[in-house]
């Protein structure tokens, strides 16, 4: 066995692993609030609040996070989050300092870019897109 086909076979893989990884993590943003679970101190339960940011924001990482751990409608999905993620990070966190680690806006750029990269790539090979695809 080579090493390109090695590669491409644990590669889509650990695309799969990825996406299910980043969905239940996204899932947790979305649960924390729009369910208040997990409890985080000084956190606040928005419910399906459709009238703030913060409210919207709750729902797309709910529902959003939900169809990335399953893989279902990812491409769009990802797309969606992507820019959820970007335009967190310029409305909440650019305006307490240019670097992200200083406004701490870091998880908010690496979800932007994991999201991007699953819209440009898929779900992998164990995803729900992929069953559908095969049937």
């Amino acid at each position: 066995m080579s090493i390109s086909s090695s590669t491409g076979l644990w590669g889509s893989r650990v695309l799969s692993i990825l996406r299910i990884v980043t969905g239940l993590l996204f899932v947790e943003h979305g649960t924390t609030k729009v369910l208040g679970f997990p409890v985080v101190p000084g956190g606040h339960v928005l419910g399906f609040n459709f009238t703030t940011m913060a409210g919207v924001s709750g729902v797309l990482e709910l529902v959003g996070g939900f169809l990335i751990l399953l893989g279902l409608f990812t491409r769009i999905t990802a797309f969606i989050l992507s820019g959820e993620m970007a335009v967190a990070y310029f409305m909440v966190h650019a305006k307490m300092g240019i670097y992200p680690i200083v406004n701490h806006g870091e998880i908010a750029v690496l979800y932007c870019f994991v999201f991007l990269y699953f819209a440009a790539a898929g779900g992998g090979p164990w995803s729900v897109d992929a069953m559908r695809r095969r049937a």
